[in-house]
């Protein structure tokens, strides 16, 4: 394939999101973005005012065009978010309407000016504005890489596709097929995306431009031009355009469906679903313009700003840490923890030693890693290829393993994760400190003992840190890392590093019991006893938990940790004469009782409910045992009960920011989104303290303390942001 640079306007140094297009001798044009000074491509206006630029300079014997991207393992990554926010802070709906629709006016001129085919050649992310624009094209080829990855993400910020996605989607491969991708969020591989009719072709990564060059010649030289080829759909796609009552029918469903998922917290996916029903039987002008007031609707709303905050912590969050190469990881325990923590490291590349006492325990945690990979490439996340790359890159040892002290010779990052004694801590630690290099961090991954405890075990406190991690470790996005007042910023760093290589937000915590997420957690859950008191049983308080929107209520996650766990953890909170009496309420008698009875939970099978696989039903003797704790004759309404639950976690999360346990409400906001589910469409504790008003939730927290006692007291903190009328973000 011979290549040609352009001359001319096209060619000039002005280009920015775009390389120099380049002609084959055939007269197909490449038109490569790179975006100067980026990691990925975004879409913004800029790109589109280029695109338009270099279109007027083609040559007239151009007569198709490819789109590829220059940057590695990215095609568009999705529109600028930063874009975004400036419109909403500066715009109103018009505005943002005007900005979804000026994307389809640019194709539209591209078309006019020069009707030739477009193809889309894809590798690596191609989401959102991404997706759409590929969609705007006559023709898509994705090579096979695990690496890319097409979807319409939009709905996890509280958005719709906004640039002709709602109605091009469902038109491409069917509502039936569209629909799941859009309300979820969920990204597909180039396989199945070749099979829904997404794409028309795949390829491995070297063939790529190569191919997409011979199809778009192809297209050029079809006369007429080759039909465009679409999945094959069924029935219900078919109707759903020319039957009004099966179109009715299927829509409501599906928002039924969307209302029991997330309990109407969330307006994007109504307005999806709104849109696809309107696009079914409209044009795509009307269509566009109907989506595009969606997408400004939804910009406006509390809930896409809390998301987008979210998004914008975690991109920042990856910023901290110094450059720092991780070759080498020791994880000391091979329980779920244990093994947790190797195959998150081991899928990033890096060398794990898994090492346990015995043999058996080691087996078990590598045959833990390996059914989890198996769930992967099941469900085609992972080829056979890399689940193999990845256990190769795991090596177990136990404590007779005569080849280990030579191999943790070379490791940068110890991290322990066996049973929560503090005795037991300090001998394996100082074990390995013996053998591992001067510049290895010793990280301990511990609940709620103080870091500084335990780093009174090595010789080298400045190189001790905990870091945090929550089960189960491959879903669970956050690290906590907890510096004690003698570790070094080195240690540090070295922590941040790997938790980011690994996938994790990560926030630094001040040392102290329960560190950030189980310190908040701890009042609330500490809540348990006085509601039980006071008769609320486990359904009807967990029901009331998940209508807030929480993800799950709180027995369940009690069964979800472990009674024991619980109780440690409670035990722990109730020594620290700090909290003072932000711990009231706490019965660590109730769960005593449960840990002797042995319902520990799901572990156990049985705790405040029974667990058969993956079903769970009332476990009878537990609510029983709940019952019998009642001592009050009324049962406090519903709305009390929400609040008396969620506000003791909102007191401590504040307390936490006011005593520098966090840095920053960001950090509180991803801790609490992140570690337990908190109010994801509210942003976090801290954003939504700024959207109802500090002062509105101090008046609600004073109101419960008159009734319910002082524990409801609110914080300074709280108090003063309530008398300055202040918000935590600017």
């Amino acid at each position: 394939m011979m290549l040609v640079r352009c001359r001319g306007s096209v060619g000039r140094r002005w280009l920015q999101y775009f390389a120099a297009p380049e002609v084959t001798k055939e007269g197909v044009a490449i038109l490569r973005l790179d975006h100067k000074g980026a990691k990925v491509n975004t879409l913004n206006e800029g790109i589109q005012a280029e695109v338009e630029e270099i279109w007027k300079g083609l040559p007239q014997e151009v007569k198709a065009a490819v789109f590829i991207s220059g940057k590695p393992d990215n095609f568009i990554a999705g529109a600028d978010i930063g874009m975004l926010k400036r419109k909403k802070e500066v715009g109103d709906e018009d505005s943002l309407f005007d900005a979804c629709m000026a994307g389809h006016a640019v194709f539209d001129r591209l078309r006019k000016a020069r009707p030739v085919p477009l193809v889309a050649a894809i590798h690596g992310s191609c989401l959102g504005g991404g997706l759409e624009w590929a969609l705007k094209c006559d023709y898509r080829v994705a090579t096979t890489s695990p690496k890319t990855k097409l979807g319409l993400p939009e709905v996890k910020l509280g958005l719709l596709p906004g640039w002709g996605g709602t109605k091009a989607l469902p038109e491409l491969v069917g509502v039936t097929a569209a629909l799941p991708m859009m309300l979820t969020g969920s990204e597909v591989r180039a396989d199945k995306a070749k099979k829904l009719g997404l794409v028309d072709a795949t390829c491995d990564l070297p063939s790529l431009e190569s191919l997409a060059v011979a199809k778009a010649l192809e297209l050029a030289e079809k006369k007429p031009p080759l039909p465009k080829k679409r999945r094959r759909r069924g029935a219900v796609d078919t109707l759903i355009r020319w039957v009004p009552p099966l179109r009715w029918y299927v829509f409501r469903t599906a928002k039924k469906q969307v209302t029991k998922e997330t309990r109407g917290k969330y307006p994007a996916p109504y307005e999806i679903l709104e849109c696809v029903e309107y696009g079914a039987t409209r044009s795509r002008q009307a269509s566009f313009e109907y989506e595009a007031r969606a997408f400004a609707r939804l910009a406006k709303t509390d809930a896409s700003t809390a998301l987008i905050g979210l998004f914008d912590g975690m991109t920042n969050a990856k910023k901290y840490a110094a450059p720092r190469e991780i070759k080498g990881v020791c994880v000391l325990g091979a329980g779920l923890m244990g093994s947790g923590i190797a195959q998150v490291t081991a899928d990033k590349g890096i060398r794990v030693l898994l090492k346990d006492r015995d043999n058996a325990g080691v087996q078990r945690g590598i045959k833990g890693i390996e059914e989890n990979l198996e769930k992967k490439v099941r469900r085609k996340r992972l080829s056979d290829l890399d689940r193999n790359l990845v256990l190769s890159r795991v090596h177990g040892y136990h404590d007779l393993s005569p080849a280990f002290a030579r191999q943790a010779a070379s490791v940068d990052v110890v991290i322990e994760a066996v049973f929560e004694e503090l005795g037991l801590k300090h001998k394996i630690l100082g074990e390995i400190e013996a053998l591992v290099p001067e510049t290895c961090v010793l990280a301990t991954n511990t609940s709620a003992i103080p870091i500084a405890d335990v780093a009174k075990g090595c010789r080298d406190r400045s190189r001790v840190l905990g870091m945090h991690y929550f089960s189960p470790v491959p879903q669970m996005q956050l690290l906590e890392i907890i510096p004690h007042d003698e570790t070094s910023q080195e240690a540090i760093d070295a922590a941040l590093a790997l938790g980011i290589k690994q996938g994790k937000t990560c926030i630094a915590v001040k040392d102290v019991p329960g560190f950030y997420v189980n310190r908040a957690l701890s009042p609330m859950m500490a809540e348990l006893g006085p509601l039980f008191k006071d008769g609320v049983d486990p359904k009807t308080l967990d029901k009331a938990i998940l209508d807030l929107g929480m993800p799950v209520g709180p027995c369940a996650l009690l069964d979800e940790v472990g009674a024991d766990v619980g109780l440690h953890v409670q035990k722990t909170m109730l020594s620290d004469e700090t909290m003072g009496g932000r711990m009231d309420g706490a019965d660590p008698r109730m769960l005593e009782t449960i840990v002797s009875k042995g319902w520990l939970g799901r572990k156990a099978g049985k705790g405040f409910f029974l667990y058969k696989g993956k079903k769970k039903e009332p476990h009878k003797p537990a609510l029983d045992f709940v019952a019998s704790l009642r001592t009050s004759a009324s049962v406090p309404p519903i709305p009390d009960v929400q609040d008396r639950f969620l506000s003791r976690f909102v007191n401590e999360a504040a307390t936490c920011l006011q005593d520098g346990v966090i840095k920053s409400p960001v950090d509180g906001d991803l801790g609490a989104v992140f570690g337990i589910g908190f109010l994801p469409f509210a942003g976090g504790p801290f954003r939504m303290l700024d959207t109802v008003g500090a002062k509105f939730y101090v008046d609600k927290m004073l109101r419960l303390a008159d009734k319910y006692g002082d524990r409801f007291q609110p914080c300074q903190l709280l108090k003063d942001h309530a008398n300055a009328n202040t918000k935590f973000y600017p």
